[in-house]
This record gives C-alpha cells, structure tokens and sequence, in this order.
C-alpha cells in the first residue's frame, strides 16, 4: 500500500487531498495550545519561565522527527530506489534544521533563568546541536553534487550514518553527567508534570506534528512540479 504513493501521480492527488486536513489541525492543534499556555499558571518553580517550555519541548520532539523520516526515507531511497524517496529526505532536511534552531534557541532562553547561563556543553545540548550540524551537512551536500542520483545517494548514506545521533540524544541523559533533566513525561511511572502543563504540551506536540506534516508535503509537491519544469524545459530545448 506504502509503495504505491512512491508513484509522484498517486502522491500528488494523495497529498492535494490531505494538505488542508494537516494544515487546519495544525491552525487549530497550535492555536488551542498557545491559549492553554497563557492560561495556565506559573509554576511553583519555574514560575512563567514555564512557558517557553510548550515551544521548546514539542520543538525538540519534532526535530527529532523529522530527522528519522528523513532518514527512513534515505533508506527507502538507497535500497528500494522509490522516485519519491530522495525528494521526500531531501525536502525534510531544511524544515528539521528549522526545528532544531528553534529547540536549541528556546532552550537557551529557558536555561539563562533556570540554570544561569544560555548553553552548557553537557551530552543533551551537544547532542542535539550535532543533530543541527547533520541538517546543515546534509543540505549542502546535496547542493554541492551537480548529479542528483550521486548527490541523493551520498546524502542518504550520511543521513543514515548520522541517525545514531539520535540514540545519543535520548539517552544522553542517563549515559553522562547533565544539567538537562531526564525523562519526565514518557517514563515507567508516567509522567512527573502536572495535567495542567501537561495537556497544553500534548496539544502544541500534535500541533507541530501536524505543521511539520504540512509543510514537508508541501515542499515535497513543490519539488515534484521543479523537477517536472525541468524535464519539460530540457525536452522543449
């Protein structure tokens, strides 16, 4: 069922159908929760400081996301040689960056308060600022080989290679001393956060699933149409 949306017909019409419903969940899912984290009140600790915390955490979770689609698509696109596989890493690589940028930059903001300074160079925050260094590496790559079939192939291999980065980043937090806290939502025990900031940081999770959704298809039609305008400027030349 899955290899058959690799056809770019099939995925165009697919995807012109499920690009509103991603985008009005992700209007609504974003909306909901930012209303929810300004209304919600400080914590006991952290005070308002808290809320950048329903920014940063579904930030993180999201570029993380986007990282391991791009890679299983690079792994779709080295053995199975799909027509959509390269096209869909290579439109997640620059929405992931993004993802990450805003991670790191909120976590930033949150740690100056809390930890009283903006970065420390513990296994969580080096971790993940390589996971922006694999994004950044990837994209030019792919930019810096004319030939597409090496450039995608080169690309998927480092894509690939880079997703142990991702082990590190989960369990950074057990394997090395850290300021960053563990686990505290997904864990044995459930979850250490109080329903009241709990729920909003569930609805901008799905919010921002549903935003990445939509613009990495969106992106991914945008390539399909410019490649398409190329062959037809070639055939025409």
């Amino acid at each position: 069922m899955l290899f058959e949306y690799a056809n770019p017909a099939r995925f165009m019409k697919l995807s012109g159908q499920l690009l509103p419903w991603f985008a009005g969940a992700a209007s609504i899912l974003i909306g909901a929760g930012l209303y929810m984290a300004f209304a919600c009140p400080p914590d006991y600790q952290q005070g308002d400081t808290v809320r950048i915390m329903f920014v940063h955490v579904p930030a993180a979770w999201v570029a993380m996301m986007a990282y391991a689609a791009m890679a299983g698509a690079s792994f779709f696109s080295l053995v199975w040689r799909h027509p959509l596989a390269d096209v869909a890493a290579k439109t997640a690589a620059p929405l992931g960056a993004l993802f990450t940028a805003l991670a790191l930059v909120t976590g930033s903001l949150w740690g100056r308060p809390m930890w009283g300074t903006f970065w420390v160079w513990d296994g969580r925050l080096t971790s993940f600022l390589l996971l922006l260094f694999l994004y950044l590496g990837y994209i030019a790559l792919w930019n810096a080989i004319e030939d597409e079939t090496r450039a995608a192939r080169a690309a998927a291999i480092l894509a690939l290679v880079g997703a142990a980065d991702l082990v590190i980043i989960k369990f950074s937090v057990d394997w090395w001393t850290t300021l960053h806290q563990g686990e505290s939502i997904f864990r044995l025990g459930g979850p250490t956060i109080a329903d009241v900031f709990l729920w909003p940081l569930f609805t901008m999770g799905g919010g921002y699933t549903a935003l990445f959704v939509s613009l990495w298809i969106l992106r991914i039609r945008t390539e399909i149409l410019e490649r398409r305008a190329r062959v037809l400027m070639l055939e025409g030349g």
